[in-house]
């Protein structure tokens, strides 16, 4: 059918961006749930699942409640309204919180119970031993930390700090007590019907300076037995409130908004105007309160009410909140059986052999490294030595997050004590890391760095390296260009590619780039480059419009692309009319896929699927047939308007016949994937891949085991023990 008879911006065709988020997270609930995982990494899956969320409303679910408090009635391209979304987002997060809590306390607690780790909830059921242990931690180590807060006329509802775990109480003084001198006033009773009985409120945190999963002591070979620091408060609760009686007492968590909205087009200095607004993070509105199952009603009513908050906003969870916590079960010793063992630590890349000069390496021809299956440790050599190279003229870098120890910040701060130049470009308005990038981008101006701060209006999300160097034959320039962040911690854990190269044309492109980003600077074309967000949306349209193109002439049409998320309405409806033409379209997409794919006359063509492993997918990797002229580009950008109209992205081609060769595998085997693989159908949801009569293909599993192989190839002596990752695999919030 011809798209120019399709309506294709109509509704129906179009899934919410929120909703299909939601699916995202589902996706990685199923990997808990999956028993073909070892239990403890399906302990870390449910963990990540609740960090996810946490995320999704301190950002989202915020915005739109903004909006609808703004009384914004502009619908969606789903045909949603600001209204309409969170009521739908409301909705499906209290069906996949209950679907959560289902998973742990119906497959997870009862496998760990097997396997020999108790989660005690009920301190009635420890041994005498076990409650003088808890009782003397409680007073030794717990008391003397805990704050309880009253609230009565003189001390009004505290500030409930965002995500914090606290405990709330009802409280009633005893008969037989004597009023203390902070006692709250009682007013005289007066005469007639007997008035309702009143109790006091009062809260106290669960120290997060305390860990929050307690092993009680026990014998070897017996099994273990943990219990948890807000029920050990809890417990103890009437220690901290003498004289009173506790009605009941129940934890309870807060969850606050996170975005802020900066005006920088009045704002003179954008450092301390972010210091500002992360101050005020910790006293956004609440967007989210959580309770455990069996709340007090009085109770509720009054956290609701303070936290001027509706039904909808309050969830009663069948277990401990914040299942977060889960992440330290999942670093408890003793159970190293239950943890995925296959994935082998990072491989040397072959073309930078131990003790090799870089960028002699580079000058030999382009490399393409693939994380975290290759190490990252070149890429931070390569500023190292750039650092210490007395002939290095210049280095330039965007950064947008970075390790908590970063070996490149030192490195860059090196560069600028030897005399080199050094211009850093550190993103400040990265949500969650605003705080870290500020402190390093102050550490930089002090070693004598020139820091830019970002772009007015604009992230700068790109991922470029450029460094100048003197040599024999006149002034080289050599680039590193990737898909994920100069972070050598999250390299480890999240799947990217990147491209070391010395070539002319890109390296005449990267001083453009910089020259833009200081500067007022506007390159009239670009060599190899295409950049956000002046040309990159149209250089997509374009290739997407040449691959129908291509089908409508009877040629060879074909685009794999494999990205984070898919949102862009205009490259949504440019691959409609792709598909309609005949392109055959295959999507690999990790999490919100807003296009709905095997539409009859529209999209039935097109394929998508997300792999959700043992590493998170974040590599963006485009390619187009072109005819039989194949192109394929790796960029930092996905199909989302943020990404292509109000961020700096680069998209860069990768154009050597060896490398396209190891970028097309990379896509080819994804889509071969029928382990980690979920099919996205029509309606928006997912299924796992029918495995009947197919291959058992792991494809992360895959691409560890071609990169041990190829090392051994090259070192036959080089240990390839597995690499267990300590960190949570969560999807960042870009």
């Amino acid at each position: 059918m011809a798209a120019e008879s399709i309506d294709l911006k109509n509704p129906q065709y179009y899934i919410n961006r929120e909703l299909s988020w939601i699916e995202f997270d589902r996706r990685c609930l199923s990997e808990a749930r999956n028993k073909e995982n070892p239990l403890f990494e399906r302990l870390k899956f449910l963990s990540i699942t609740a960090s996810n969320l946490d995320e999704f409303f301190q950002v989202r679910v915020a915005s739109l409640q903004d909006m609808v408090q703004a009384g914004y009635k502009k619908k969606d391209f789903a045909g949603f309204t600001a209204t309409g979304q969170l009521s739908a987002v409301l909705s499906g997060c209290h069906t996949f919180m209950q679907q959560q809590y289902w998973t742990l306390n119906r497959q997870i607690i009862p496998d760990l119970e097997e396997q020999g780790l108790i989660m005690v909830r009920d301190l009635d059921q420890l041994s005498k031993g076990e409650l003088r242990f808890i009782e003397e931690y409680f007073s030794t180590t717990v008391f003397p930390v805990l704050t309880p807060m009253a609230v009565d006329s003189s001390r009004p509802f505290p500030l409930i700090a965002n995500k914090s775990l606290n405990i709330g109480a009802l409280l009633t003084r005893k008969e037989s007590s004597t009023p203390g001198i902070l006692a709250p006033r009682k007013k005289p009773k007066k005469e007639g019907k007997a008035p309702k009985e009143k109790y006091e409120f009062a809260t106290v945190q669960v120290p997060g300076v305390l860990p929050r999963i307690m092993i009680l002591p026990g014998t070897e070979g017996t099994p273990k037995r943990l219990v948890l620091l807000e029920d050990v408060i809890r417990r103890f609760l009437p220690l901290l409130f003498v004289n009173y009686e506790v009605k009941c007492a129940c934890p309870y968590r807060v969850l606050r908004s996170a975005d802020f909205d900066i005006s920088e087009d009045q704002t003179e200095d954008l450092l301390k105007e972010i210091k500002k607004q992360l101050k005020k993070r910790q006293r956004g509105d609440a967007i989210r309160l959580e309770v455990e199952k069996g709340v007090d009603e009085q109770l509720r009513a009054l956290l609701l009410k303070e936290l001027s908050l509706t039904e909808d906003f309050i969830f009663e969870l069948d277990g401990p909140l914040d299942l977060t916590y889960l992440m330290k079960a999942y670093g408890i010793d003793g159970f190293d059986n239950l943890r995925e063992h296959r994935y082998a630590k990072p491989q040397p890349v072959p073309e930078f052999p131990s003790g090799c000069d870089v960028f002699e390496q580079i000058r030999k021809g382009d490399v393409f490294m693939h994380h975290p299956y290759q190490t990252f440790d070149p890429v931070v050599k390569f500023v190292a030595s750039a650092a210490a190279d007395p002939d290095v003229l210049a280095i330039k870098q965007t950064l947008y997050r970075v390790s908590g120890n970063s070996p490149i910040i030192a490195a860059l701060a090196r560069a600028a004590e030897n005399g080199k130049q050094v211009t850093v470009l550190v993103e400040l308005k990265a949500r969650f890391d605003e705080e870290n990038n500020i402190v390093w981008a102050s550490q930089l101006e002090k070693a004598g760095c020139h820091v830019i701060y970002g772009l007015q209006n604009l992230k700068t999300h790109s991922k470029i390296t450029l460094v100048v160097r003197r040599e024999e034959d006149g002034i080289r320039r050599y680039v590193h260009l990737g898909t994920g962040n100069y972070n050598d911690s999250t390299a480890k854990l999240y799947t990217d590619v990147g491209l070391m190269t010395c070539s002319d044309p890109i390296g005449e492109d990267a001083t453009a780039v910089f020259n833009m980003i200081s500067g007022y600077s506007e390159p009239r074309f670009w060599n190899k480059l295409s950049l956000a967000p002046l040309w990159l949306k149209n250089r997509f349209l374009h290739l997407i419009g040449r691959e129908q193109r291509h089908a409508q002439n009877g040629e060879s049409a074909h685009i794999i692309a494999k990205m984070n998320s898919l949102c862009d309405p205009d490259i949504m409806e440019a691959l409609y009319t792709a598909s309609c033409a005949g392109v055959k379209i295959e999507l690999i997409v990790r999490g919100i896929c807003c296009l709905r794919p095997g539409i009859p006359g529209v999209s039935e063509n097109i394929t998508v699927r997300s792999i959700v492993g043992n590493f998170l997918e974040h590599s963006r990797i485009y390619y187009f047939e072109n005819g039989g002229s194949a192109e394929i580009y790796a960029a930092s950008a996905d199909w989302m308007p943020r990404n292509l109209d109000r961020r700096v992205e680069i998209l860069f081609p990768l154009e050597d016949a060896g490398i396209r060769k190891k970028a097309l595998h990379i896509l080819q085997l994804e889509l071969e994937d029928t382990v980690k693989a979920h099919i996205m159908r029509a309606d928006g949801t997912y299924d796992r891949v029918d495995r009947r009569g197919k291959e058992l293909i792991n494809s992360q599993l895959r691409f560890c085991e071609e990169a041990v192989k190829e090392a051994k190839a090259l070192m036959p002596g080089r240990d390839n023990r597995t690499f267990i990752p300590k960190e949570p695999v969560k999807a960042p919030e870009e």
